[in-house]
């Protein structure tokens, strides 16, 4: 089976603290930041991630691009992230797939659950990548202590030898 994940992108944006603080500073490095820890996220899980960005009051034309191997849409002028997630629901689900659909809007959560797809509220995602943020630092860490060993193990006499070798003995 295989899993994709549909994001609202501004709503777990504003669901989460730091990005909702970056927003407030610098718009697009919010949604970068985003863009990039879903990155991480698709990386571990293998899942498809799709990420919506509502742009309903902006003028122009739908606008899909790929960025770090992530797929991103900002919806056309008169469109809604919410109608746009709801339109990808019906495309994209199938037998062989499962279709998660993360927001904090309880509309939209009941609107994709009542389509088939699998709810995942902001809160719940944003752990997970936490988790995941945690265990990639961990596994580094643990890297990086085991490369700190470059000594070769050797038995006593073998050190002796290489020793009276060393000393030109």
């Amino acid at each position: 089976m295989k899993d994709i994940l549909i994001v609202d992108g501004y709503n777990v944006i504003g669901a989460w603290r730091e990005l909702n603080a970056l927003r407030e500073k610098d718009f697009e490095s919010a949604r970068d930041l985003l863009i990039s820890k879903l990155a991480e996220y698709q990386a571990v899980t293998g899942w498809r991630v799709i990420i919506i960005f509502d742009a309903y009051l902006i003028p122009g034309k739908e606008t899909k691009t790929r960025q770090s191997n992530v797929e991103v849409i900002y919806t056309k002028q008169s469109e809604k992230a919410d109608q746009k997630i709801e339109g990808l629901i019906k495309k994209l689900k199938n037998v062989k797939t499962r279709i998660h659909v993360a927001t904090s809007d309880m509309a939209e959560q009941w609107t994709v659950f009542s389509q088939g797809a699998l709810r995942k509220p902001s809160r719940e995602l944003i752990e997970e990548i936490k988790k995941i943020e945690y265990e990639i630092g961990d596994m580094i860490v643990n890297k990086l202590s085991e490369g700190k060993s470059s000594k070769i193990s050797i038995d006593e006499a073998t050190r002796a030898k290489l020793e009276k070798m060393r000393r030109g003995f």
